[in-house]
This record gives C-alpha cells, structure tokens and sequence, in this order.
C-alpha cells in the first residue's frame, strides 16, 4: 500500500503549466522560503496540512511551471535513483548515500564511499539520457527518481516512467546562478528524505563559511582580471556575467574578463577577440581538461605569450578528478561553494601552490 501510494504522490504530481503565477493556485503557507536558490519553497497547504515540496522552473526555458510533491503523506524514499553526480553528493552531505541504488554515469562518480558501493553492485548503471535502461531502473524498485532537465522538460523519460509507474521529482540545483543558491538544494533533498534538520544544519555551515571568506575578500581593493575556458573549434564561448562561475570569481576579489555579456547563455567570440581579452588577464581558469603548460600552448598556440602563460598564473578545477574524468568540482563542489571560494581566493590573491588547494592545481 505504501507503494502504491507513493506511485500516486509521487509520478502524478501536480503540475500547473498555465501563465501568470501557478504557486498562487495553491493556498499555502511558507515553512522554508530559501535564502538564495530560486527554483524550490518548502510550504504548507493551508487545506490539507500536507507539506509540500515546490518546484519551479526546473529546466532551461521555463516559464511559469510548478511542480508540488506532497512529501508528508508517505514514508521517506528508501531507494533511490540519481541522475546527476550532484544528487549523490547532496545525498551524502545529509547521510542519506547508503539509499542511493542507481546513478547515470557509474563511471564519473567521485566519491569513494559511493565507487565501493558501485563495485560491489549496491549502486548499480541505469543509463544516460535518451537512452535510459528502464527495466534496470523497474527492477531496483527505487521510490524515486531524481531527474533534470536541460533542453526542456524530458517527456520521454517522464512519460516511460509514468507508463511504469515509477515515481519521480525534478531537481533543479544546476539552474542556480548564486553558489550559495545550489547549494541550498541539499535542503529540498533533506526535507524530502526526512531529515531536514541535517539539511538546514549542513547549509547553514556552509552558509556562514562562505559569506565569512567574502567579506574578507570585499576589504582588499585589488581585483585581479580572469580569462574562463578553451577555444572549442576556434570559437570561445564566454559565460554571462550572472553565471556561477563568474559569482564565484566576483565573491573571490577578482573581475571577470568579459562583463559584457548580460545574457543567461553563454556567448561564443573569434579566437581574435578572445586573444585581447587574454592579453588584458593576470589569471587564467577552468581550461577543459588541460594537465600541462605544454599542453595549453599546443591546443591554443597564439595564446602563448599572453602575461597569464609567461608569469604561470594557469589554474584548473581538475585536481579531485578521476581516470574517466569524472569531477569532484561538479560533484561535491556543487554543495561546498565555501571550498572552492577558498581555493579562488588562494588563487588571486597569494598564486598558492597545488598542495594547499583542494579542487584547483597549478597548470605547469
């Protein structure tokens, strides 16, 4: 019966898809209203007493979609399925790993705790994208699915999963522009599995620590210029101002090399452009999976001589890295934006070594 009623809770969310503001459609009442993170409320249904999981706009072009998962009728989910490295470390920052049973892409997770799992079968590959394994995911009798869109709201999965009455929720973490914003996804998640306190608790650390390093940034007045990223065939795509990356650089001390784009995507610009851009930067992060300065010179030779190449202020998020290339950054650097404020700070203000960082290393 439990089952049954989480299918029914769960897969048949309410969805309101209709203009103007769908929340309003539900008399509600706040029980956690997030500080940062725009895509998710906890509240309350003022008719029912149900507790209510909110989520908003959960996929790239979004407008004006909710979804509301009654999370207080039904147990906690037990077993549980994520589609995204950054689910599994959510789950972990809360103790909830031990329920996870399937991820996509066994061969990218990081975390040592979940690869031992993975190897002795506890986890188990359900598949990537349009080509899921659904009788893998049916047999695991998981009691949810965690998903995310990109291109738009996945039907294909959600309707082969509704076909097969296997529950699923949206989580929207990657959207988030504000660091602290995704990371206040490991709330959602909390409340979901029963243990929001730990949420809150783990947040709030994370909170303090990362405003902490940024006000200790906002006393100094240099503000060192960073370069972003690889040409990708000869064309360099530059993230918008309002990025994660680029917050992240800005609550570090340093400036972000191309302000101008004011967009939610990122902007691509000729090798030509990107070339004065780099001759203007003292850093230069986040180059792909580049190991070696030799490395960076033979895949963007005209940028050889640029101030970033010849003084070697050359840093990449790759140092928690496995060997399919698999990034802890992207994963647990997805709740702990305080540790990897800290590695930027180190960065542009003392040039630190590889040994005292923990997701960057000095390309040399």
């Amino acid at each position: 019966m439990r089952r049954l009623a989480h299918i029914a809770l769960f897969a048949v969310a309410v969805l309101f898809a209709s203009c103007g503001n769908n929340a309003a459609q539900r008399d509600t009442e706040p029980i956690y209203s997030p500080r940062y993170a725009k895509g998710f409320a906890i509240e309350r249904d003022r008719a029912t007493g149900a507790t209510l999981l909110c989520i908003r706009n959960p996929w790239q072009g979004a407008e004006g979609v909710t979804f509301y998962y009654d999370i207080d009728t039904v147990a906690p989910p037990q077993r549980i399925i994520a589609m995204s490295s950054s689910h599994t470390a959510m789950l972990d920052a809360v103790g909830c790993a031990e329920r996870i049973v399937g991820v996509s892409g066994c061969r990218f997770i990081f975390n040592p705790t979940l690869c031992q799992a993975i190897d002795k079968g506890k986890i188990e590959e359900v598949g990537y994208d349009s080509s899921f394994d659904f009788e893998k995911i049916r047999s695991l009798k998981t009691d949810v699915v965690l998903l995310y869109g990109v291109a738009g709201e996945a039907k294909a999965v959600t309707n082969k999963l509704d076909e097969l009455h296997i529950p699923y929720i949206y989580i929207g973490d990657y959207l988030e522009a504000d660091p602290l914003g995704k990371a206040e996804w490991v709330v959602a998640l909390a409340h979901l599995c029963g243990v929001a306190d730990e949420g809150k608790a783990f947040f709030a650390e994370v909170e303090r620590r990362y405003n902490a390093l940024r006000e200790q940034r906002y006393c100094s007045a240099y503000r060192p210029r960073v370069m972003l990223n690889l040409p990708y065939r000869d064309t360099w795509f530059m993230p918008p101002r309002n990025s994660y990356m680029v917050r992240l650089i800005e609550d570090a001390g340093g400036e972000y090399i191309y302000p101008q784009n004011d967009s939610n995507t990122s902007k691509p610009i000729a090798l030509e452009e990107a070339l004065l851009l780099a001759m203007k930067a003292d850093f230069w992060l986040n180059l792909g999976q580049m190991v070696s300065m030799e490395e960076v010179c033979a895949a963007a030779p005209r940028f050889a001589k640029v101030d970033a190449v010849r003084f070697g202020r050359l840093y990449n998020n790759t140092k928690r890295t496995n060997e399919s290339r698999g990034s802890d950054f992207w994963e647990s650097g997805a709740v702990r934006p305080d540790i990897i404020l800290e590695d930027l700070i180190k960065i542009l203000h003392y040039e630190a070594p590889t040994d005292s960082l923990y997701y960057y290393t000095k390309i040399e």
